[in-house]
């Protein structure tokens, strides 16, 4: 029985430990114990609330995406850096056996399974307690958890299942939709997918109650203001969002552009305008009126002050390196989203979009620039149109030149999509340093190798993180390698 049971409990122990500070982390335990937290916590709607947020919470750890899965392990893995901590440094020759690095990838499983398990038990009480929610907050509760659920399950898949160019058919994960200590068996990348658009295409049909698909306004006095801000929650568009990008991913390109065209066409999410970025003081660093989904990290000004900066914990680039990701020094992100060192770091340069700011005396900064780490973007959407277009019918550079337009910068002509698989990286590293995504732009393109190493990626397997040593004693689990 003990391997019955090995999965959660693991899991579960480790995320409690990890996470001592969240505050709705005591109703994680599977012990008998919590089942009167769990009735306590789900007997109201503002428990539910809070079981929801406390997804959330766990998701802006450092050991997930308040860190790893942004700009530091992800952002090491693609190469984004010249200079990271020491830490890293097996990391970014992918020797994935040394100790710290088994640690941090033991991490990542255990921490998106356990928030996996969080949602999955509030899905499990939900139904049965419909009568104690007001309109339309049980509708909104339930597709984010639904979308949560598929979000978490898809970036585990993106981690540790092999791509679908390399073999849809292969045994990468399980698909865990119960809380329960039950092991679930490994599912192949073609399966996971699958299972993410059912639950992705369930939570937007929730989440037609969201408000901002219905467009319903919503005042501080609305249920004390709880539907605002939809976009620091899996909201209907980033849903659709996520659809996109999961089909992109199994090659589906005509539901890829239909799902990345419903974002684009609501008129939801706009570019970050110039005027909003020359302001030291006051801009808007990480464009966050273009954030589809970011996460709201209380903690980003002391995280920003510790990783961007001229400390030895600090992930930098050198000017030549910078220079190399941006075509001239007048792109709005060359321009705005990085700074330079001071003293001994003067030849270093920084990722600002993380920086939070104290406005310019006469103005506050404004609150909704602030704590915001971006996991999902407007410009996504035209690189998702245009790579499926590319690969059907339809206007490859109009997508392409619609972002590069609102980055300063001229337009691609005919000529550079000759190679467009290199022409896709360049343009998404640019947008997205920092956020995470370059290292699963590589791995769904099964791009040899990856820019600034001559690692064989590939060949050597090594887009696959592989799975924490335990797990293979699970019954019928086998090697992802």
């Amino acid at each position: 029985m003990r391997n019955k049971i090995h999965f959660y409990k693991r899991c579960l122990y480790l995320c409690v430990v990890m996470l001592a500070t969240v505050s709705c982390n005591d109703w994680l335990d599977v012990e008998p114990k919590s089942q009167v937290k769990d009735k306590d916590l789900f007997s109201s709607e503002t428990g539910f609330k809070e079981a929801l947020s406390g997804v959330y919470s766990i998701m802006t750890q450092e050991y997930l995406y308040g860190k790893e899965l942004t700009f530091g392990m992800l952002g090491v893995l693609a190469q984004e850096w010249d200079y990271q901590p020491m830490v890293y440094l097996d990391d970014k020759d992918y020797t994935y056996e040394s100790i710290q690095t088994e640690i941090r990838i033991d991490s990542l499983w255990c921490g998106l399974y356990n928030a996996i398990a969080n949602t999955n038990k509030l899905l499990g009480e939900i139904d049965t307690k419909k009568s104690l929610f007001t309109n339309p907050n049980y509708e909104v509760i339930k597709g984010e958890a639904l979308a949560l659920r598929g979000f978490l399950h898809f970036d585990l898949l993106r981690l540790f299942g092999a791509s679908y160019a390399e073999d849809p058919a292969k045994k990468a994960i399980p698909y865990v939709t119960e809380y329960t200590p039950e092991v679930f068996p490994q599912k192949t990348v073609a399966e996971i997918v699958d299972m993410v658009l059912v639950d992705l295409g369930n939570a937007a049909e929730y989440l037609k109650s969201d408000p901002i698909y219905t467009g319903k306004a919503i005042a501080e006095t609305t249920d004390n203001g709880y539907l605002m801000n939809r976009q620091v929650h899996l909201n209907y568009y980033a849903v659709k969002g996520l659809m996109a990008r999961a089909y992109l991913y199994k090659k589906d390109y005509q539901n890829a552009i239909r799902c990345a065209m419903e974002v684009i066409e609501s008129g939801k999410f706009e570019w970050v305008k110039q005027s909003n970025l020359t302001n030291e003081k006051m801009a808007d660093l990480s464009f966050s009126s273009e954030h589809l989904f970011a996460l709201n990290v209380v903690t980003l000004e002391s995280r920003a002050e510790t990783y961007f900066s001229g400390s030895n914990s600090a992930f930098a680039l050198d000017e030549s390196s910078l220079l190399d990701y941006y075509e001239g020094t007048q792109d709005y992100r060359y321009l705005y989203q990085f700074k330079s060192g001071t003293g001994l770091s003067a030849g270093m340069r920084y990722l600002k979009k993380y920086d939070q700011l104290s406005g310019d005396g006469s103005t506050v900064w404004p609150v909704a620039y602030r704590n915001k780490m971006p996991l999902m973007r407007l410009s996504e959407m035209y690189y998702i149109l245009a790579e499926s277009r590319y690969h059907t019918s339809g206007d490859v550079l109009g997508a392409l030149n619609e972002v590069r337009r609102h980055r300063g910068i001229g337009d691609l002509g005919t000529g550079d999509l000759e190679n467009f698989n290199s022409l896709l990286v360049s343009e998404f590293r640019k947008e997205i340093i920092g956020e995470g995504q370059l290292f699963f732009c590589y791995k769904r393109l099964n791009m040899p190798t990856i820019k600034r190493t001559d690692a064989d990626m590939t060949g050597l397997g090594l887009y696959k993180l592989p799975l924490p040593k335990d797990e293979l004693q699970n019954p019928g689990w086998v090697n992802n390698r």
